[in-house]
């Protein structure tokens, strides 16, 4: 082992940071993102754990460099940053462009942050729509980190995320994660700067922008605008006290996800009510083929009354994606056309960008008898789905059997709670 390698590695902290592997000439061979830089960079050498299969890249190692981060969220941002710069052979060699993901911030009057893939680029229509003088973060290679770290952001600076240029019946606006800009409950300077604050983070200045907020709130203080102040002094403790243990989660999970060889998650909602009364939801999930019965959930209707089916739905996939759960590669709504639609703008709002189909059955629940309804962003064609989901939409079987379990839970639940309450 390198002598710079054996004193870095004794060397290495705790701490979330960014490694740098460099070869004898110092040229950048790989840059990697840490939760713990201790246990990650100790698991690429001998005897100091798994070596990931990289054994290539290994004997190549002469230079360790270590950038520490405050957080884990800036760790990522480092990460993306640096491999847009320095394109390492071993972050690029072998990877499919599609697999890379981006920040954009759009150019419209009211930007909105969004997260596509490297394919959206060579969509004409996105191009013209979303990409036109865009700024463009990236390129991240985990796209559910990618969605932590959106949600962690837009609760410091909330922005407007849907297509519509409205705030009506917006569920963000109503949890604070929209400042409803088109409803005038902000000004354009205001919105901007929220904006300026999420390009500053992307662009791994968060330092530089709370000494900013610093001199904003003095200001602000001085001239006696203490409703201005006190706002620049919560995005400053937000800010240096970000919550990122989600992402934190998220890359253990990603980590045992991949040694243990698990199959991509699925997951299927149903309703169960009579004329809109004992009103409850579902949700079911599924490895693959296979159904995860530990991680199945329940909901009680709290917020609708009477007989609507697409209200219940809104609120169980409005609850369940408002907490820090693994997020599905595959939404399978019970539902049709009004369903996909509602969904599609329930993530849009949460800054979500998910595959879902809605199954439209019929009277008999057969095979035969229904169909499949495809969400505008993920049409049919849709390159974005894997190979993986493919397989998944063109088996019936699979399909019935998943929805079947969804109506199942979901009837099962109903029924308890009709004999609870008598």
């Amino acid at each position: 082992m390198k002598n710079n390698i054996k004193e870095k590695l004794k060397k290495l902290s705790k701490t979330p940071g960014v490694y740098i592997f460099k070869d004898k000439s110092e040229e950048i061979l790989y840059i990697g993102k840490a939760t713990n830089l201790k246990s990650r960079v100790g698991s690429y050498f001998p005897g100091r754990g798994d070596r990931h299969n990289v054994t290539a890249m290994m004997d190549k190692i002469h230079y360790i460099e270590i950038r520490k981060t405050e957080t884990v969220l800036e760790a990522l941002i480092l990460e993306a940053n640096l491999i847009k710069k320095h394109k390492p052979k071993y972050n690029i060699e072998g990877k499919d462009d599609k697999s890379f993901s981006y920040f954009v911030i759009t150019s419209e009057e009211f930007p909105r942050v969004l997260i596509f893939r490297e394919s959206d680029f060579s969509n004409k229509k996105y191009r013209e729509k979303v990409y036109t003088k865009a700024k463009i973060y990236g390129p991240y290679t985990s796209k559910v980190q990618m969605l932590i770290a959106l949600k962690i952001i837009r609760k410091i600076f909330p922005f407007h995320a849907r297509s519509e240029k409205s705030e009506k019946g917006c569920l963000a606006s109503q949890i604070g994660l929209c400042p409803g800009p088109y409803d005038g409950n902000i000004s354009k300077t205001d919105y901007k700067k929220n904006i300026k604050g999420i390009r500053m983070i992307l662009e791994g200045k968060k330092k530089r922008l709370v000494k900013t907020l610093e001199k904003e709130m003095k200001i602000f203080a001085k001239e006696e605008n203490f409703e201005k102040a006190a706002e620049a002094r919560n995005k400053i403790f937000a800010l240096t006290h970000i919550q990122d243990i989600a992402l934190i989660s998220e890359n253990r999970d990603a980590i045992n996800r991949v040694s243990a060889g698990a199959s991509m998650r699925i997951e299927a909602y149903d309703i169960s009510n009579i004329s809109g009364t004992f009103g409850v939801g579902s949700m079911v999930v599924f490895q693959g083929r296979e159904e995860n019965k530990s991680e199945y959930r329940k909901f009680k209707i709290k917020t609708i009354e009477g007989a609507d089916d697409t209200g219940m739905m809104r609120e169980i996939l409005t609850r369940r994606f408002r907490n820090s759960w693994k997020l599905p590669n595959l939404i399978i709504l019970d539902g049709g056309r009004g369903h996909v639609n509602m969904a599609e703008k329930v993530l849009e709002e949460l800054g979500l960008n998910i595959p879902l189909i809605g199954v439209a059955k019929g009277p008999t629940r057969k095979i035969e008898d229904y169909k499949l309804v495809f969400s505008r962003k993920f049409p049919a064609t849709n390159s974005h789905f894997s190979k993986e989901i493919r397989k998944i939409l063109e088996d019936k079987k699979i399909i019935e059997r998943i929805t079947d379990e969804a109506h199942r839970f979901a009837i099962s639940y109903h029924r308890k709670l009709r004999e609870k309450i008598g």
